[in-house]
């Protein structure tokens, strides 16, 4: 064949330049697309960039997209592509493939990998004699370890992150540039020789103890029943036996910690079937690769201390996820509490020097490490809620991530609330969400939620241009957003609550939004919190709430359940439901206190209105003697959970389609917001207008649940203002039971399946198929179930939330999708 037969022959080359978003880095991608492309025989390179990862590749076609094809089709680990832009362009005869240097200019948008649980095949180096990891507690790879925790700039290399500092050994750097190895640019690459060291300390800060004798003196004193401040992955825990009653009553007396359940660490999952009861999808929750603290039942005859979990009949349970917390069980061989290094409402303690201060006085010893954390991570919670996993604090293992993966306005910066804080900046690619920071009572954890704010800026390169807060005007949060000098938004708080569960399920409007929460500032200056809110495309308006009622003493409500008692009892009796003595919560109260309480409630004095869900259940709980008191936040509402016992609705199916039968559709959500927001209920004696009963007859809605009885609730409604949900025949019935003696339990439930009933009658009212449950009274499982049930039954499709929390933690995502619509509408 002629030289012009050879070239006619040949099969042309051509060169594609990718650009690639997603969880591309810290994941071994690199390695990986480099041992595609030299097995595929092309030419090219790949590198980090501040968005992700640019990879041209060079070859015939054929080997071009089968490059592609298995890229996308086989990714390493972790790893996780959001976007794919591929360009043509003009061959340049290379043929060999190399990893580059990253490049640090443009956009810093690549997503930073969570940290991650140790991987099998590092575990299994750490126990192995002959290899020469045995017993480091900083074993790593490119599948697992710390990412977020250490890293201090983006693209994600060594020299941007706190391993910085540790020069990699011969042995070490061999792996770290061998493509054949598991850590080839494995950032926190380190060994015994060249790697974070352990050491224990005193009191004081004095070396007691280094390397593994320091592990092996630590599990000694926690046998002794010591506390030992132990520095993690994203801060410190205090640990000590979860079997010594002693040791668990001093913790929490030491830390000022009175009833708040204790996270227990356990060495195996066996371990934990030992003394709980978790499912199948609690397990394999328990055991992921992010390990999440889990919420589990108890079961009866474990070996834990009453103290751990007072009274709960939960077990937050979850297993080792670095090499040191695995060492430390492994010797220990019995589960220990690991409950957040702080003393309550404080930030967790991130530096060892800081711990000696901050942890004075609680903790006995100090197990430190020489590796810097740079920012402070929680442990993440979650629960399985109808069958599938909710994140009740998103923190390590899942943030940060991008929480919802669309073009946005960029520089929007959500400031969230007051309690369980979280912050959101949007990109032109969607929206970072943070890792939990915390409620912001006291100076340490406002400092902590500054640096934080700070943090997720820099982190992506962003200046923030327009911020958004809660309506709230006395939260820490919006006196920082006023004093920032750029434009403020305000998002009223429960709509933000709907916007983050659209979020979280990709949903768009329009939808009927469930909030139910403790507390929201409404923009009537008035208490929220049992909201349903019709959002539509950039609107919304509250159609219906929680007949309102009064609470004595503001504030001191929230820490008192007896006190919504008595302002639910005034409000539905008058004068007279303050004299029914027989009554826990009215017999909590002196004579003369109760005659105080009446005055403020009657003149308004110090007991403002509100529509809450949360003090609804507070104020239940404490009519049937469970709880008059709270130490912690939630208690009651979670005790009036517990008191509904295991059995969930029956006719409960977590794998029933979400699909439900279109109901019919109306144009509620394109009015403007109205300004008369309470209205006048019907008085006491009168017959409520619409009773949610087992009648389909008149204007209430049929919902027998099967699952057992349920307390009635009424729907009353007038001409132009939201519709009233009212608790007064439930409380009614709540008062005859009590009178013959039913039980804590039977009256919980009825309870809760009279509010599933309640929820599923607003919905039938309103018309709108896809029906939202969000905030923080969603976090009870038994409720947001049995609302699920009704919701189905009745042909409604009900979403609720799944990597978001219901709670505070999600507002900021809302703020910020919210404040990114009116932007892109021109209303700001």
């Amino acid at each position: 064949m002629g030289a012009a037969g050879a070239m006619a022959d040949a099969v042309p080359r051509q060169r594609l330049r990718l650009a690639i978003r997603g969880i591309v880095q810290g994941v071994g991608f690199r390695p990986f697309v480099y041992r595609e492309a030299r097995q595929a025989g092309l030419g090219g390179f790949v590198a980090n960039t501040g968005s992700g990862v640019v990879v041209e590749v060079e070859g015939t076609p054929a080997a071009l997209a089968a490059f592609v094809t298995g890229v996308g089709a086989s990714l390493p680990g972790p790893a996780s592509i959001s976007s794919l832009e591929s360009e043509t362009l003009l061959p340049t005869g290379e043929t060999e493939f190399v990893i580059r240097p990253s490049t640090t200019g443009g956009d810093r948008t690549a997503a930073v990998l969570p940290d991650l649980a140790t991987c099998d095949e590092c575990l299994a180096e750490l126990h192995d004699p002959l290899d020469r990891r045995h017993r480091y507690p900083f074993v790593n790879c490119t599948r697992c370890g710390p990412r977020y925790s250490i890293v201090e700039g983006l693209p994600y290399d060594r020299a941007r992150t706190s391993m910085r500092t540790f020069i990699l050994c011969v042995a070490c750097q061999a792996e770290y540039d061998d493509p054949a190895d598991r850590r080839f640019h494995a950032e926190p690459n380190a060994c015994p020789d060249c790697g974070p060291q352990l050491a224990l300390w005193d009191a004081n800060g004095g070396v007691l103890a280094d390397r593994d004798a320091a592990l092996l003196a630590a599990a000694d004193a926690i046998r002794a029943g010591k506390i030992v401040a132990i520095k993690g992955l994203g801060g410190f825990h205090l640990v000590v036996d979860a079997g010594n009653d002693s040791a668990v009553r001093r913790l929490r007396r030491l830390k000022q910690r009175e009833e708040k359940p204790f996270a227990v660490m356990f060495p195996s999952l066996a371990a934990i079937r030992a003394a709980c009861a978790p499912g199948e999808a609690e397990a394999a929750l328990l055991a992921s690769r992010e390990r999440p603290i889990v919420l589990v039942r108890r079961q009866g005859g474990d070996a834990l201390a009453e103290a751990v979990a007072p009274g709960n009949p939960l077990l937050g349970a979850m297993l080792p996820y670095t090499p040191l917390h695995h060492l430390l069980l492994a010797e220990l061989g019995f589960p220990v509490v690991a409950t957040s290094g702080n003393r309550s409402h404080e930030p967790i303690v991130i530096d060892e020097h800081e711990a000696l201060a901050r942890l004075a006085g609680i903790a006995d010893l100090f197990l430190v490490h020489d590796r810097p954390i740079v920012r402070p991570i929680d442990d993440s919670v979650a629960r399985i809620v109808a069958g599938r996993p909710m994140l009740l604090r998103r923190a390590r293992g899942f943030a940060p991530a991008t929480a919802l993966e669309r073009e946005m306005p960029e520089g929007i910066l959500a400031l969230g609330g007051h309690l369980k804080t979280t912050l959101a900046l949007t990109s032109r690619h969607g929206v970072m969400l943070s890792q939990h920071i915390g409620d912001l009572d006291t100076p340490e954890a406002r400092d902590a939620w500054e640096r934080a704010r700070a943090d997720i800026a820099t982190l992506q390169g962003i200046r923030p241009r327009l911020v958004v807060r809660d309506l709230h005007p006395g939260y820490h949060s919006t006196q920082v957003a006023e004093a920032s000098g750029l434009p403020v938004v305000a998002v009223q708080h429960h709509l933000a609550h709907v916007v983050a569960a659209m979020a979280d399920n990709g949903l768009d409007a329009p939808v009927l939004g469930v909030a139910w929460d403790g507390t929201g500032y409404g923009p009537d200056s008035t208490v929220w919190g049992g909201e349903f809110l019709a959002v539509g495309e950039g609107t919304w308006r509250r159609v219906a709430h929680l007949r309102p009622f009064r609470l004595p003493g503001g504030e001191a409500a929230v820490r008192e359940p007896r006190r919504s008692a008595l302002g639910l009892l005034f409000a539905a009796f008058g004068r007279d439901g303050l004299a029914m003595t027989d009554l826990a919560p009215v017999a909590s109260f002196s004579a003369a206190e109760r005659s105080t309480l009446a005055t403020m409630l009657e003149r308004g004095v110090n007991a403002p209105v509100t529509t809450s869900a949360g003090r609804l259940f507070d104020a239940v709980a404490a009519l049937v003697g469970l709880r008059q008191r709270c130490t912690y936040e939630g208690q009651a509402a979670a005790e009036l959970e517990w008191a509904v016992g295991t059995t969930a609705p029956e006719d409960r199916d977590p794998n029933l389609p979400l699909e439900g039968r279109s109901k019919s559709q109306s144009d509620f959500g394109r009015g403007s917001y109205g300004t008369s927001e309470l209205h006048p209920l019907p008085k006491v004696d009168a017959p409520p207008a619409h009773r949610l009963s087992t009648s389909p007859q008149g204007g209430g809605w049929p919902l027998p649940l099967p699952s057992g009885r349920s307390y009635s609730f009424a729907l009353s409604e007038a001409p132009g203002v939201p519709l009233v949900v009212d608790w007064q025949p439930a409380l009614e019935e709540i008062l005859a039971d009590l009178r013959v003696q039913t039980t804590a339990g039977e009256i919980a439930r009825a309870f809760h399946l009279g509010l599933a009933a309640a929820i599923a009658a607003v919905a039938a009212r309103i018309g709108e198929e896809k029906v939202i449950l969000s905030g923080g009274c969603f976090q009870n499982a038994f409720l947001t179930e049995a609302t699920i049930a009704a919701l189905r039954r009745d042909g409604f499709t009900p979403y609720w939330h799944r990597m978001v929390p219901p709670n505070d933690g999600g507002l900021a995502l809302g703020q910020a999708v919210w404040a990114a619509g009116m932007v892109e509408r021109g209303e700001i």
